[in-house]
């Protein structure tokens, strides 16, 4: 686990200007309002919110625009966004309609001097690497076009050449664990953490906060991100951050 207090994501996928939630990036199901939720999610008290235009790549089309502005509006906190970035350019818009942070994917696969352009101008915090990672032949594989196209990368590889090109963080995907509730690929996210210097955020599976701990902890994650868990209303995000801070990890927590 790297840092004094690691982060509570709460991650919101739109399709249609709307909040879904499937499994392993399918069987999608409407979750809610994005700017209502990323709302809520602050009041429990999320460190950040991740939102992702899931939909934006597969169709050929850039992120939307105005929920991203809506969303932003009612945050105090950071909002990191991604889906259907492709250029600098869209990075500066995304920046420029309210995120702190832009996810790049499938684009930073294709050129990876995306990633350098975008530090280099807008500083490394602000650019994201999200790596979707498929388990195969003991390994991880890295999937682009919202996890439907399969590449040649290896996703460890691929996170340390990101982070090396400028990418600030990792926001790593075990497209095997998601939506699943099964926890997330501890050992997915221990290889890449113990690889790159830069934080990693794991993504994929949680359905619990002890999935949480053991991430952070055995998987050295620097945030963990989550979905299902809270738009289902199983758990609130203050609930998580008392579990976790009972079980030794601390968290900044709304008083």
């Amino acid at each position: 686990m790297r840092g004094p207090s690691p982060r509570i994501i709460p991650c919101l996928d739109v399709k249609d200007g709307r909040v879904v939630k499937g499994v392993r990036f399918e069987a999608l199901a409407d979750m809610g309002d994005p700017p209502g939720l990323a709302a809520r999610y602050e009041a429990q008290g999320a460190d950040e919110i991740v939102y992702l235009d899931i939909g934006a790549t597969p169709e050929g089309r850039g992120t939307l625009l105005e929920l991203v502005r809506r969303t932003a509006e009612v945050l105090f906190i950071p909002l990191t966004v991604g889906g259907g970035v492709r250029t600098f350019e869209d990075v500066k818009i995304l920046l420029r309609a309210g995120a702190d942070k832009v996810a790049i994917n499938t684009a930073a696969v294709r050129r990876p001097a995306l990633l350098t352009e975008c530090a280099d101008v807008f500083g490394a915090q602000c650019v994201v690497c999200a790596i979707d990672a498929k388990r195969e032949n003991g390994g991880w594989k890295v999937r682009v076009s919202g996890g439907r196209e399969p590449t040649a990368l290896d996703a460890v590889g691929w996170a340390v050449e990101a982070a090396r090109r400028g990418a600030g963080e990792i926001l790593l995907t075990s497209i095997d664990r998601d939506g699943t509730n099964d926890g997330y690929d501890v050992r997915l996210t221990r290889a890449v953490a113990d690889a790159v210097t830069v934080p990693v955020i794991a993504s994929g599976g949680c359905g619990n906060a002890e999935h949480m701990r053991e991430v952070l902890v055995d998987g050295r994650a620097a945030a963990v991100l989550a979905a299902g868990i809270f738009h289902r209303g199983e758990m609130t995000v203050g609930q998580v951050k008392e579990i976790l801070c009972r079980s030794g990890i601390p968290m900044r927590v709304v008083k």
